[in-house]
């Protein structure tokens, strides 16, 4: 498998959205780490997690401590592994999601994610969504100060815009590391960030790359290319968007999330899938035509 890099840290091409083993519909821990234990064995060296991937108000960051015991249990070198998480998006329990941007907040989240992770100092720290009541550069100058009080590796946002990564590129003297939005053949409005990304060099981390949990499983159906495109290599239509999004930019890493160890096997597998510069453009232009 190639690899591409987020700072100076080495990650697989296709990384590991996390999420679904913590929310509504999530799998027994049991499957969960033995998914995670599949990913690490397929090549997987980077795992997407947040503090707000939970369920119940009283479990905040169990995605996390997920994580972390199947790390601390995993039998072969998790030394390679780049846990990344976010902070600033809270789930009150009630189904609904909040956001906090303040930079007290975020310090104080970034501290209750180092201690669930068992890390001196996290990998990747990503501010998960904005606040309209926080001035935005506030919110980066919390991760500006994590970065040199070395309570962080590397800082990244998520759910921006453009104006908002050249902000925070510019306030971090250039230390951004990565942006992750939401980028699928369903949802492609974020491919101005994604141009940006790559003309900065940023890590581009597309979330919910196949659609989202429920809607997976539905890819080649709802986006017929995909589909053909598959039948012509013999793979899943999920592989081929993965693959498609790799082409796209040297700075993709995109991170679907999955709950089986099947899934993430048969997601990693589009590392290798090269498609043609017809299938390419065909791939994009269905997206132009939908």
């Amino acid at each position: 498998m190639q690899t591409r890099h987020i700072g100076e840290a080495q990650v697989g091409q296709i990384g590991l959205g996390a999420m679904p083993m913590s929310i509504e519909g999530r799998p027994d821990e049991r499957r969960s780490i033995t998914t995670i234990h599949a990913a690490l064995d397929a090549g997987v060296t980077l795992i997407d997690t947040a503090d707000a991937y939970h369920i119940g108000a009283d479990e905040v960051g169990h995605n996390e401590l997920l994580i972390a015991k199947a790390l601390a249990t995993y039998p072969g070198d998790t030394s390679p592994t780049l846990v990344a998480t976010k902070g600033g998006h809270l789930r009150p329990g009630d189904g609904s999601w909040t956001v906090d941007g303040s930079p007290t907040h975020i310090k104080r989240a970034c501290e209750a994610s180092l201690k669930r992770l068992g890390v001196e100092a996290i990998g990747l720290y990503q501010f998960h969504r904005s606040d309209p009541t926080v001035p935005y550069a506030e919110s980066i100058g919390a991760l500006s100060d994590l970065l040199t009080e070395g309570k962080i590796r590397m800082a990244g946002i998520s759910n921006a815009n453009p104006q908002q990564i050249r902000q925070a590129h510019e306030l971090l003297d250039g230390r951004l590391a990565s942006v992750q939005n939401q980028f699928s053949p369903a949802f492609r409005s974020s491919q101005p960030e994604l141009r940006l990304c790559t003309e900065l060099g940023i890590a581009f981390l597309p979330w919910s790359p196949l659609g989202g949990i429920a809607r997976a499983n539905e890819l080649g159906t709802t986006h017929t290319a995909f589909q053909r495109v598959a039948r012509q290599h013999d793979v899943s239509a999920q592989q081929v968007c993965l693959a498609w999004m790799l082409a796209k930019s040297p700075v993709v890493i995109p991170i679907p999330g999955a709950s089986r160890p099947e899934t993430i096997r048969d997601s990693t597998a589009a590392a290798d899938l090269v498609l043609t510069h017809g299938e390419i453009a065909d791939l994009d232009a269905a997206g132009e035509a939908a």
